[in-house]
């Protein structure tokens, strides 16, 4: 089973963009909000190696990137595995 990760935020269009790509995958997903959560933040920086925008996707413990990396990754993969 894939293990998703995101971090967001609730304003952040980019976080909805992301998660509906995943919907769209058919791919569930744990959302971290790291405004309702801000002790996550720091968890969120140090996993991604200093990013600090969101989101941040994690794909079985790896490192995605944010929205723009999630659809690239898509556009060159069908799927996950």
């Amino acid at each position: 089973m894939t293990e998703v990760i995101i971090y967001t935020k609730t304003t952040c269009p980019y976080c909805v963009r992301a998660k509906k790509l995943l919907e769209q995958q058919q791919l569930s997903y744990q959302e971290i909000k790291i405004d309702e959560h801000p002790e996550k933040r720091a968890e969120m920086i140090e996993k991604s190696n200093g990013r600090t925008t969101v989101p941040q996707i994690f794909i079985n413990g790896n490192h995605r990137g944010g929205c723009d990396d999630l659809y690239a990754y898509f556009e060159k993969n069908s799927t996950l595995l």
